[in-house]
């Protein structure tokens, strides 16, 4: 069991990068298209990336189709 985050995505965007909303959630900025999966798949690495972790290890649990995900991060 690993450690679920919310996370609002925000594709299309300038740059790609990550940050932190009013609450402490995060939002992350893709420049890729939300097609084919493209923007799921840049996801995956910028949150991979994020927290010095493998692409394996990051799942999005749902909204794969939608603005707002949540994934599954394993941690131990």
């Amino acid at each position: 069991m690993g450690k679920i985050i919310e996370i609002k995505v925000k594709p299309s965007s300038r740059q790609s990068k990550i940050e932190t909303n009013e609450q402490g959630g995060l939002v992350v900025f893709v420049k890729a298209q939300p097609v084919d999966g493209k923007a799921n798949a840049e996801l995956v690495s910028l949150i991979a990336s994020h927290f010095q972790i493998h692409k394996r290890q990051v799942t999005i649990q749902t909204g794969a189709s939608g603005r707002m995900k949540r994934v599954e991060l394993d941690i131990e």
